[in-house]
């Protein structure tokens, strides 16, 4: 069809027609595609425009999997040059297909695809996840088997991972990167300690449901659960570390609350395709879980007065109270479990701090402290620092607010006997002061 220039109001309305075409178009349109790996399966993520349709099939001789988008064009500057090395895919082809476009995988084993698609969630867009699976994959670490005089275990996790960068500071500085760096100086330093052993739950760029990130630590027997993460507020103007434990009737603060509600949303972020539940009566599972809270709330609050006591040394606190809030992440009835936040990205300031090694170091060497501190005070049943703590009277230093008789009740003993053991003629006590606690 031709039209002639003379006719500009024609012109107009054809013009318009093409971009909305154009962007009809676009809008279906493959932006990108991303990988991350695993120890146990490697992801890759297809960015999409709008939701999509499409199938996936697996091929033999050689190895391949098979995803072809129906309706959809790859965008311009889509390239699917994504993996430097990997190893389980050798490499991967796009190209046009009909009125779709088809990527193949070509595979260099034989793993289990699963796929899901994903609706957006800041700071993706729509996304189609293919996971590739080694169903044959042992543990990194095997649980190991319970024995007299043992280690203690500290399950140390790295907040987020792969899809989810977590908080992002400026200059791009990311959780992700930032939190991994300061867990693996932890494990580090407490691997150092006598008695003592750490792992990390997550050992790399990738990305762990929040309720596998407690199973992995309890299957592996872990005495303490820490994770850390340095996250964001709303505010540029929050600062300061928080050490937080769970609640089960509310968070203590609207903060908290806030906190909370944004690290439960990281599956959504990360790329969890479906939550699958133990098999186990409700009530029954419900009733069990709440009865076993109430002993590992108590243990968690202890675990996590002490870390804040050491972080206090080296960074400022946010608030100086241990914080609770309904964190996922933290939902073990048989195991101390807290949540560390190293400091706000959203701050500029704390951000290059965050971002420097030096703070990462001074930071990890504080969680570690009282990590240590705490589990020398309430040393697992059957570990070496319990065998050891048994020939060695416990001590305990006053703080505000301590009176003997609490003290006494926290430690199982008698006021008198806590008296006698410490040749107190009355029950005043003064701050700093360091009491014997007597065997019960």
């Amino acid at each position: 069809m031709f039209v002639k220039a003379h006719n500009p109001l024609l012109l107009a309305v054809l013009c318009a027609a093409v971009l909305l075409l154009a962007a009809s178009v676009s809008a279906d349109g493959l932006r990108g595609i991303r990988s991350h790996q695993a120890p146990d399966y490697t992801r890759l993520v297809l960015d999409t425009q709008a939701p999509v349709r499409y199938e996936l099939f697996t091929l033999d001789n050689p190895s391949r999997v098979v995803v072809d988008l129906f309706d959809v064009t790859a965008v311009r500057g889509f390239d699917t040059d994504v993996l430097s090395s990997n190893r389980d895919v050798k490499n991967i082809r796009g190209h046009a297909r009909g009125n779709g476009y088809r990527v193949v995988l070509d595979m260099n084993r034989t793993l289990t695809p699963k796929h899901f698609t994903l609706a957006p969630v800041a700071p993706y867009g729509h996304r189609l996840v293919v996971d590739l699976v080694d169903a044959t994959a042992k543990p990194a670490r095997p649980p190991q088997a319970p024995k007299q005089n043992r280690d203690v275990l500290v399950a140390i996790d790295a907040g987020h991972g792969g899809e989810d960068p977590g908080a992002i500071g400026q200059g791009k500085v990311y959780e992700k990167q930032v939190v991994l760096s300061i867990a693996r100086e932890i494990e580090r330093l407490i691997d150092a300690a006598p008695g003592f052993d750490a792992f990390l739950v997550r050992t790399g760029d990738y990305y762990i449901a929040l309720p596998d990130r407690t199973r992995i630590a309890r299957e592996q027997r872990a005495d303490l659960f820490v994770s850390i993460h340095a996250d964001a507020f709303k505010s540029s103007e929050v600062t300061g570390a928080s050490v937080y434990t769970l609640s089960n009737s509310g968070a203590t603060s609207e903060q908290a609350r806030w906190l909370a509600d944004r690290e439960n949303a990281s599956d959504l972020i990360g790329g969890v395709g479906s939550v699958s539940l133990d098999d186990k009566d409700p009530l029954l599972a419900k009733v069990l879980w709440e009865l076993s809270m109430d002993a590992s709330q108590a243990s968690s609050l202890a675990a996590a007065e002490s870390v804040a006591d050491e972080l206090s040394k080296v960074t400022k606190l946010h608030k100086r109270r241990i914080e609770q809030a309904g964190f996922v992440v933290l939902k073990s009835p048989d195991m101390p479990s807290i949540l560390v936040e190293t400091g706000y990205l959203s701050n500029p300031s704390e951000a290059r701090r965050l971002s420097q090694r030096e703070h990462q170091r001074k930071v990890a060497k504080a969680i570690s402290a009282g990590i240590q501190a705490y589990l020398k005070a309430e040393p697992p049943t059957g570990t070496l620092l319990a065998n050891r703590s048994s020939s060695e009277p416990r001590r305990y230093r006053i703080e505000p607010g301590d009176t003997l008789s609490e003290i006494a009740m926290r430690y199982g003993v008698s006021t008198r006997a806590l008296r006698s053991a410490n040749s107190l003629a009355n029950d005043r006590l003064r701050i700093g002061q360091v009491l014997v606690i007597p065997t019960s």
